[in-house]
């Protein structure tokens, strides 16, 4: 206890002698603790590096006096309906929707006429929310932790309480994170905002948004260089007789992601989680069998991220990494000696600044640098690899430090990048660029296409298979040096993807994506499933959350939470391959894929039967 917190008054008599032993100290005073310490450290430093060390020892607890409802007890007295201000807005928005419907039988007349325009407005407000498929959010979530989808549906509601007429309204993506049943509701609302005067645009790549569209733009016909055409508008009937459009094949069906003829069998071996009761979670025991394609799906809200991404994935991490997280409770983990090491791949940028690009973060950049600085040239100059760097004083340009653009500060508005007006954006000094590899230098190479430096570095095995792996997970198309802030998620998703298959593995690793297919056409999903592929046949286990019925239906096994989102879900509704699944009636996921199956409606179990308690591996950990 003194180490950690200190000795208060009491004094003790100090002993500190030099590592080199030349020179030793004594003194008498109190000790400070270790707590007490990065508390003092934590308040007064003004590095940010230091404040993020610090933080990594620290947890978010709610306060011992208002039990985090930052009210004073005064204010947490008042109640209606039996219900304190912060007990309301802990509720789901679903929950709260119902409260304030049959708020009026505990209301007194007098009462009823002061509050019916304030509950009426209240109802109107948390329905638009309760369509637009947030009904799972509690009403004092915070905005920080909202995922993009969450966010932009949320200001939807927003605006469909204004009843404005006469607005074009732009969406990005708004049915990331929707499963398919509250993606119909959402349908429904942006509909009624054009039924009432307005033009509403989105940019979307899920199938029943652009079937159920007015009139579509499709561009391409590829990605990065390869795009940026118009290849055809028009209605969904229209776009789908375009052979040349990957989007019409794919409503036409010509395209489509095969259902795999046979389920893979797996290892035998699982990792079983008992006892999940963190958020929402129902006290589930859940069974993840392992060299298998897996997929955590449910409606919005029914526990999914919880489950994996704040269970598993910390209990994973901590175990085999040392990580510093904590996972949500849980009783038990068995399994866990058959895996070695777990890797989350999520889409987050590979860079924060424009520095990074593809071929730093894959490595290729190391054996490109070391191919230069073996040049006759180079060696006659005396130049090392440090001098094909842009990281590096040397080589690299010193007026703009390597980067090729330089970052304008502006006030009250976020800094602009302008390319460097001495090297134009080449990054390197003038000596540097005079070392030429089959007529190109080092500037000319980080601006190739991966497509383009494949075959330029064809002879040269170390470059040639590290490249070869981006084009396989479709990036043929972005630039070597590209600057990492300037890739969506999706494709810094698949930089990452391109840097795990480049590498040696056991077989024995857990990958975890959590919804890999958002920002990506049918056509993407295609190459990132084959990707994923090759993953589970050397051996490994993907875990994947997704709504996307494309990849559920090529799963070789799913677990399925629900059957709603908040307090009505965090169970188990239906495990197994897609095809058991989509005969459970109470699942909403069996529902969709029993559509996409072409599965009978008549194959439909009319009785529940009773689950398995999945068996736990022999061997405990």
């Amino acid at each position: 206890r003194i180490i950690l917190y200190g000795s208060g008054k009491r004094e003790f008599s100090f002993h500190h002698e030099t590592a080199d032993g030349r020179a030793s100290y004594q003194w008498k005073g109190t000790y400070e603790g270790v707590i007490p310490n990065l508390q003092r450290r934590f308040h007064q430093t003004d590095s940010p590096g230091i404040r993020a060390w610090i933080e990594s020892f620290m947890s978010r607890a709610p306060c011992p006096e208002c039990g985090g409802s930052r009210l004073r007890k005064e204010a947490r007295s008042v109640r209606i309906g039996g219900m304190a201000i912060n007990e309301i807005t802990a509720m789901s928005i679903g929950e709260a929707f119902e409260f304030f419907g049959k708020l009026d039988k505990e209301l007194t007349d007098r009462e009823k006429f002061i509050a019916k325009q304030i509950l009426k407005e209240i109802r109107e407000r948390i329905g638009f929310l309760n369509d637009v498929g947030v009904s799972y959010l509690t009403l004092d979530r915070q905005s920080s932790t909202l995922s993009g989808g969450e966010a932009q549906r949320i200001h939807l509601a927003t605006q469909i309480g204004s009843r404005l007429v006469g607005v074009m309204y732009i969406l990005d993506e708004p049915s990331i994170g929707l499963h398919q049943r509250d993606n119909i509701r959402l349908l429904n609302t942006l509909k009624s905002m054009r039924d009432i005067g307005n033009t509403v645009i989105i940019v979307e790549h899920d199938r029943e948004t652009i079937e159920q569209a007015d009139h579509i733009i499709d561009l391409g016909p590829g990605a990065g260089v390869h795009g940026g055409e118009v290849v055809c508008t028009g209605s969904p009937k229209e776009i789908a007789k375009v052979s040349k459009s990957h989007t019409g094949r794919y409503l036409s069906g010509k395209f489509e992601i095969p259902v795999p003829k046979e389920r893979r069998e797996g290892t035998g071996k699982s990792v079983v989680l008992e006892g999940a009761s963190g958020n929402n979670l129902a006290n589930i025991d859940v069974e993840f069998p392992l060299g298998k394609l897996i997929c955590v799906s449910g409606v919005s809200g029914s526990g999914k991220s919880t489950l994996v991404n704040e269970t598993l994935y910390p209990i994973l991490a901590r175990y085999y990494h040392g990580k510093h997280v904590r996972p949500l409770p849980y009783r038990f983990i068995h399994g866990l000696e058959y895996l070695d090491k777990v890797i989350d791949i999520d889409q987050s940028p590979i860079g924060r600044t424009p520095r990074s690009n593809p071929a730093t973060y894959t490595g290729a950049f190391t054996p490109i640098r070391e191919l230069f600085a073996s040049l006759p040239e180079s060696r006659a100059r005396g130049y090392k690899p440090g001098r094909f760097s842009f990281n590096v004083k040397g080589g690299r340009c010193e007026t703009c430090g390597g980067g090729g653009t330089i970052k304008l500060e502006m006030h009250f508005l976020p800094d602009v990048y302008v390319p460097c007006d001495v090297c134009h954006g080449k990054r390197y000094n003038r000596e540097t660029l005079q070392i030429k590899y089959k007529g190109k230098n080092i500037s000319q190479v980080l601006d190739m296409t991966v497509e383009e430096a494949i075959g330029f570095f064809d002879k040269v095995t170390p470059i040639s298979r590290k490249l070869k792996t981006l084009h396989e997970v479709g990036l043929g198309y972005i630039t070597l040096g590209q600057s990492a802030v300037t890739l969506s998620g999706g494709e810094a998703q698949r930089v990452k993807l391109a840097t795990e298959l480049s590498k040696r593995e056991t077989g024995n690793t857990l990958y975890i994506l959590d919804e890999p297919t958002v920002g990506l056409h049918a056509y993407d999903v295609k190459i990132l499933l084959d990707v994923l592929f090759k993953l589970v046949d050397r051996g490994n286990t993907v875990l994947i959350i997704e709504h996307n019925l494309d990849v559920l239906k090529v799963a070789d096994h799913i677990i399925d939470l629900g059957p709603e989102g908040g307090d009505w879900g965090g169970k188990v509704v239906a495990a197994g391959t897609p095809e058991k699944v989509a005969v459970c009636p109470e699942s909403y996921t069996g529902k969709f894929l029993r559509k996409i199956l072409g599965m009978d409606r008549k194959t439909v179990r009319k009785t529940k039967k009773p689950r398995k308690k999945p068996v736990a591996s022999e061997a405990r950990k």
